[in-house]
């Protein structure tokens, strides 16, 4: 994990190194590259800040640049609003806080029970670091990376059935690494965050390398293919929101297009995991018989 004093800096450089000399304007093959993206003193052209100024920035040692400073930054990397308001969050003084102990996630009953009422949506509930702290029968069924305790980041990058249920895992992957990323912000010091990011960057290429891109992308909306190997392949779109009585945690719910093979996929799999009736007891079997019009 970064220092605290070298995360905007390491943020600039990963961004930089991203940067296309095209997508700026300049001649992708002007001068001879030795670096990829961008070169420092281009960067600060762009901004109109001193090549000195900018590389003090990088290497931590001006960690406060002004907001016109962030904004022309912003510009020049071509950062959507999220990535912008993290760099901005980054550029922002906090004065250290005494941190309290981390206490257990836990989804709320009242999100328990929601879940529990849509049997025919796949819906569960992430904890800050995509930890799934509840889920219901079909997101069950659907996806094994749903399981109750598991970390999805972990799956997607350890597991190695996560490649055969995300046909798109490339970019699966690069978009949980960067849900990651939103859901931590500026505070990189949290423990079990720590962990986490440790022990993918000891155990996976993928994640070490997409971790240093600095992507912020937060988990909103979106589609996603699963291959499910009873009903086969299905797109699904999901939305996600906030639970405001329970502050990081996000309700996550997937559906299909209205008429789609992918919502009869759907309801197959429904159908096909659904729990079976038990038989009604002997006592009332016979009750009922005995009220027959046959029997009165």
């Amino acid at each position: 994990m970064a220092d605290a004093d070298t995360r905007l800096g390491d943020f600039l450089r990963a961004r930089r190194e991203l940067a296309r000399p095209e997508d700026v304007g300049l001649p992708a093959g002007w001068g001879r590259r030795r670096v990829p993206g961008l070169r420092r003193e281009e960067v600060a052209m762009l901004a109109g800040v001193s090549a000195d100024y900018y590389v003090r920035l990088e290497q931590g040692r001006d960690k406060h640049p002004s907001e016109q400073v962030v904004d022309a930054l912003a510009r020049v990397f071509g950062l959507d609003d999220d990535a912008a308001a993290h760099l901005r969050e980054l550029a922002r003084p906090t004065p250290r806080r005494r941190r309290a102990p981390s206490r257990p996630e836990k989804p709320t009953p009242g999100v328990l029970r929601l879940l529990e009422r849509w049997p025919d949506t796949p819906a569960l509930v992430l904890g800050r670091y995509l930890d799934v702290l509840a889920a219901n029968r079909l997101a069950l069924a659907l996806n094994s990376c749903s399981g109750l305790g598991v970390n999805q980041v972990r799956a997607v990058f350890l597991d190695p059935a996560a490649r055969d249920i995300y046909p798109d895992w490339d970019t699966v992957a690069l978009e949980t690494v960067a849900s990651l990323r939103a859901a931590a912000g500026a505070d990189l010091d949290e423990p079990r965050l720590t962990e986490l990011v440790g022990e993918l960057s000891l155990k996976s290429d993928q994640f070490r390398r997409l971790w240093a891109r600095h992507d912020v992308r937060p988990k909103t909306s979106g589609t996603k293919r699963f291959m499910h190997p009873l009903v086969g392949e299905l797109t699904l779109a999901y939305d996600t929101l906030a639970v405001a009585s329970a502050p990081g945690q996000l309700l996550v719910a997937y559906h299909a297009e209205p008429g789609s093979p992918s919502e009869r996929a759907l309801a197959l799999l429904g159908s096909a995991t659904a729990p079976v009736a038990e038989p009604a007891p002997a006592a009332a079997t016979a009750s009922v018989a005995e009220t027959a019009p046959g029997n009165r």
